[in-house]
């Protein structure tokens, strides 16, 4: 079973194997509101934890979404080209938005399980 961590940035990260999905918290897309637009970075590209891998656009603003560990970038949830609004329906499901291949798996141990992610807001 895998184990899903939250970012004070309302970024989510579940780990299976080496590789992780991406997305952003319930929280978040309410926030947002109905998203237009989402895109990440390209496949293949290294990323630090913290930096900016992915865009989402919404009516309201556009905020970057930030690797919650450092890996490379491992595939984008092609269906938000399409259908942006999954973000908003499904954000921890079908709304997810990208998978890492994470290169240190030690960061995940400063990140937040969902009581504290909660307890956050």
């Amino acid at each position: 079973m895998s184990t899903t961590y939250y970012t004070p940035s309302h970024e989510w990260i579940r780990l299976e194997g080496e590789i992780a999905t991406v997305g952003i918290t319930g929280h978040a897309a309410e926030e947002l509101g109905e998203l237009v637009f989402v895109e990440a970075k390209d496949e293949g590209t290294e990323v630090a934890q913290g930096d900016a891998a992915a865009v989402v656009e919404s009516v309201k603003a556009a905020s970057d979404i930030y690797a919650p560990v450092s890996g490379v970038l491992a595939g984008f949830n092609a269906r938000l080209s399409d259908e942006p609004t999954l973000v908003g329906a499904d954000p921890e499901g079908d709304g997810w938005i990208f998978k890492l291949r994470v290169t240190d798996s030690a960061q995940l141990e400063a990140l937040l399980d969902a009581e504290a992610y909660k307890a956050s807001l």
